[in-house]
């Protein structure tokens, strides 16, 4: 039985994607530390800033996450002043996060976190957007299952 050479891993584009990803978070980190946040926080806070009130299912779909992962991350944005979290008072076992003044403030705070990205890249806004709408393609395609190729 032969079996096919493997692919060199600066061609697979999982160690690709993996290494971005590592790398953004290398270049957030600091101006995260200066905010006082993580990044699950930062991405927390992105969904409300854009979203406003949500409840915590629908924050949680949006991020790809557990619910239960979530709800200690919730917590601390809560202790640190960030969002509150209240019952929905039409449907009791749902709980609804909300952004405080002070969240409401960090959204202009961390604007310098996608300058920075981009900045550290050397790339066009333009290159950055298709790249971003070409991994999302490929996130969708893999969460349906199915990924269809696109025509060159």
């Amino acid at each position: 039985m032969t079996t096919s050479p493997s692919r060199p891993l600066e061609k697979q584009l999982c160690f690709s994607v993996y290494s971005a990803a590592l790398a953004i978070g290398r270049a957030y980190k600091p101006l995260l530390d200066d905010l006082e946040l993580t990044y699950p926080q930062y991405l927390v806070l992105s969904v409300l800033w854009e979203n406003g009130i949500k409840p915590v299912g629908a924050i949680a779909d949006q991020l790809s996450l557990e619910t239960s992962t979530l709800t200690p991350l919730l917590k601390r944005l809560e202790v640190g002043g960030l969002v509150t979290r209240t019952r929905n008072p039409e449907d009791e076992r749902q709980v609804l996060i909300d952004l405080t003044p002070a969240g409401r403030d960090m959204e202009a705070r961390s604007r310098c976190l996608n300058e920075k990205l981009l900045e550290n890249s050397a790339m066009t806004v333009r290159d950055i957007e298709d790249l971003n709408d070409a991994v999302r393609r490929l996130t969708e395609a893999l969460g349906r299952g199915k990924a269809k190729p696109t025509e060159r």
